[in-house]
């Protein structure tokens, strides 16, 4: 394996405490079994051969690891990783820039990849498929096309919109895998490795209940422990059990089934200001004054997951988890009620 993990020039920006974090090797990665098992296996057959993996996407909601399993894949094949993302890429030039730095066995890691613009994904089409960029010079009469050679590249791209990839680039990646969220007990295992690095003492229950807190997101649950790691430190002797992780998150508006204040804004503003739907995406974005994607790719997936509300054709409606989560009678239990 290659010492050289990160590429410090092309190295994403992240702060030493998520890095710290970042399982380095596919045995310390906890959880996505089946998608682990196959990029182990991909490896394998890869290095067995002495060649090139072929391109990965990772497809799946934030903060579930997909930056960090680009980061294991190019350490098991010992290769360097250039990081970027679809929007920094704006022209064809900056394509041709990344494209040009890379050795062969070189891993790109293109995060938020669909949000690429289409004409971009023109140029990376080549790329991917045949190992050469063309580039078009000049306008007009004048204009003529340079193809150069590139070396054997794997790409992996990671999107949390798989819905916005368009079918031509989806079809040239070999490998699609979905993330899904974690469960408590992974999550909790996960907890304790984080613990034991950031050397601070987390008792079973603590962990336990930070777990259950975490939205099934490893992001999530590593940023809960921080949080839990200073409470601690100043209130309760660097010692974390449950009654003081339970402590800990009230403090920040996090309830027993992990949801915020912007959770219950959103499941109040459903069922107060909408008669519980069905109400569309624009008019509950400004219903809790927060941006509309924020709500699609950040809240709305786990309420959705957990059932709170659902979507419809004609909009999101809440369901009767969400009465019950606010205390109010659903429509279905008032008309048993009338009945």
């Amino acid at each position: 394996m290659s010492d050289n993990f990160y590429t410090e020039t092309t190295r994403a920006p992240e702060t030493a405490f998520d890095v710290s974090l970042r399982p380095p090797v596919f045995s310390e990665f906890c959880g996505q079994e089946k998608v682990k098992e196959r990029l182990t296996l991909m490896v394998e057959a890869a290095r067995q051969r002495n060649d090139v993996l072929t391109h990965i996407l990772l497809n799946g909601p934030p903060g579930l690891g997909k930056t960090t399993l680009a980061h294991i894949i190019a350490n098991a094949v010992g290769s360097n990783i250039h990081c970027t993302s679809g929007p920094q890429i704006e022209k064809a030039g900056d394509l041709a820039g990344i494209l040009t730095n890379l050795k062969k066995g070189d891993l790109l890691f293109i995060d938020e990849i669909h949000r690429l613009h289409p004409t971009i994904e023109e140029y990376l089409y080549p790329a991917m498929e045949d190992f050469r960029l063309d580039i078009i010079i000049d306008q007009g009469p004048n204009a003529r096309s340079i193809q150069l050679d590139l070396p054997r590249f794997t790409l992996v791209g990671a999107t949390t919109r798989a819905g916005m990839l368009t079918a031509p680039l989806r079809s040239r990646f070999g490998l699609t895998n979905r993330l899904d969220y974690y469960s408590s007990a992974e999550l909790e295992q996960i907890l304790m490795r984080s613990a034991g690095l950031l050397e601070i003492e987390v008792q079973s229950g603590g962990a336990d209940e930070i777990a259950t807190r975490s939205r099934g997101t490893p992001r999530v649950a590593n940023a809960l422990l921080r949080w839990v790691r200073d409470y601690a430190q100043v209130r309760a002797d660097n010692i974390i059990n449950r009654d003081i992780a339970d402590r800990a998150l009230a403090m920040i508006e996090i309830d027993n089934d992990g949801l915020d204040e912007m959770d219950l804004r959103i499941l109040e503003a459903m069922i107060y200001k909408f008669d519980g739907g069905p109400v569309g995406l624009g008019s509950l974005a400004v219903a809790v004054s927060e941006d509309e994607s924020t709500i699609e790719e950040v809240y709305e997936p786990y309420l959705i997951m957990q059932g709170y509300f659902k979507r419809t054709p004609r909009g999101r409606v809440a369901m009767p988890l969400a009465y019950a989560k606010l205390g109010v009678p659903s429509p279905q239990a008032l008309q048993t009620e009338l009945l």
